[in-house]
Parts: structure tokens; C-alpha cells; sequence
């Protein structure tokens, strides 16, 4: 991960144009940031990352328009394992905060968080290191954790199976959709269970459900 004053690219991934121009002159003022784009959606978040020159570091948002819960985290990190991801978000509970680490977040910092907690966030970045809001403990201690963790090993093409699995498509079906053949999507649905460590494709839903839901499950 490069060092602190070399993150001269950033992308911010949120949909509220206002908190997007305040945290791109943050980022300007505090890390010396050169270019900061915004994307108003994880759609528009990952067509931007297939134009050169791509940004250093993303700055994501959990809750946009066209994803649920981690799924946005989890298919940034599948496509892009390179940039790093510093999550920014309203919801900051302890076990979404852990959850995200688990999908492969570099860091979490809370919407309501001061400059120099962003400051901070970015000199633990820049470092190789995670940043975590004060109290929370660096550790994946829980189911919805773990299911995020083991939801991130899975390659694009096998994700987009088992979302079309969790609305109960069949292998014919989603063959058809993904243009691509039935024994192919076969192999597919073997390796996801194998990489979520399930015996059915039952299973293999309901992690993945576990983990989109999982910052919707209150503490306690």
C-alpha cells in the first residue's frame, strides 16, 4: 500500500453530492489528495476504476442505491483487490465494523467522525495498517463476520451466480442469463460451496443472506 503522501487519486462513493464536495476538500486539506472524483453509485464506482488513471484509495459509502448491506465492499474488493477501501459510513456499529474488515475493508471511519479522525485513518492506510474507530476491537468474532469473510474469496463470475441463486433461479436459468453453459454453471455452484464450506446450495443462500443483512441485526 503506498505511503500517505503518494494517495494523490481518491474516489468517494456516496450518494449525497454535498457530503461528497465536504469529504473531497477534507481530503485535499488534510492528505494533500491532487484528484478526487465522486460516483453516486457502485455501478458508476466500478466503471470509473476501468478508466485510467485509477484511483489509490476509494472512499465507500455502505449504503447506496444499487447494492445491499456489504455486497458493494464485497464486489469492490473481487474486482479491484489493489485499491485499498476505507469505508465511510453513518452506520457504525461494532459488528458491521468488524464484518467490513472480514469483506476486506483497509479501514472504517464513521460519518460524523472530525478531520482528524480521517487524518489518522489515512496515515494507518498509508502505513500497510487498518484503522478502526476508537473502542471497536480489530477482530471477526461473530457469524455475520465470518460469512462476509468467506463471501469475499469468491472470483466476480461465481458471485453473480449465487446472487442469481439467492432469487432462486435455476442452473438453466442462470445459465441462459450469464450466456454461458449449464455444466459451467455446475462447476460454479460446486466451488462456491466449497469455498462458503456448505454441503447445498441452500446453504450457500442463506451466508449470503447472513452477511447482506447483517448490519440490519441489532446488538444484543
Amino acid at each position: 500500500m503506498p505511503p500517505l503522501d503518494s494517495f494523490a487519486r481518491a474516489l468517494i462513493v456516496d450518494d449525497h453530492p454535498l457530503f461528497c464536495d465536504a469529504l473531497a476538500l477534507t481530503l485535499r486539506g488534510i492528505a494533500g489528495v491532487v484528484e478526487v472524483d465522486a460516483a453516486h453509485s457502485l455501478g458508476a464506482a466500478l466503471d470509473r476504476l476501468e478508466a485510467p488513471p485509477r484511483p489509490e484509495l476509494v472512499l465507500l459509502d455502505l449504503d447506496l442505491p444499487d447494492v445491499e448491506g456489504l455486497d458493494g465492499l464485497i464486489r469492490l474488493r473481487t474486482t479491484h483487490p489493489e485499491i485499498p477501501v476505507l469505508v465511510v459510513s453513518s452506520m457504525a456499529e461494532p459488528r458491521l465494523i468488524r464484518a467490513g474488515l472480514a469483506a476486506g475493508a483497509a479501514g472504517f471511519v464513521p460519518k460524523h467522525a472530525g478531520r482528524e479522525s480521517f487524518r489518522a485513518a489515512l496515515e494507518a492506510l498509508g502505513r500497510g495498517e487498518t484503522w478502526l474507530p476508537e473502542g471497536v476491537a480489530d477482530e471477526a468474532d461473530d457469524g455475520a463476520a465470518e460469512a462476509v469473510g468467506r463471501l469475499a474469496q469468491l472470483t466476480r463470475q461465481q458471485a453473480k451466480i449465487l446472487e442469481l441463486l439467492c432469487q432462486g433461479r435455476l442452473n438453466k436459468q442462470i445459465a441462459f442469463e450469464l450466456s454461458i453453459a449449464e455444466t459451467t454453471v455446475k462447476a460454479h455452484v460446486t466451488a462456491i460451496m466449497r469455498k462458503l464450506g456448505v454441503q447445498s446450495r441452500t446453504q450457500a443462500v442463506l451466508i449470503a443472506q447472513q452477511a447482506r443483512f447483517a448490519h440490519f441485526v441489532p446488538e444484543g
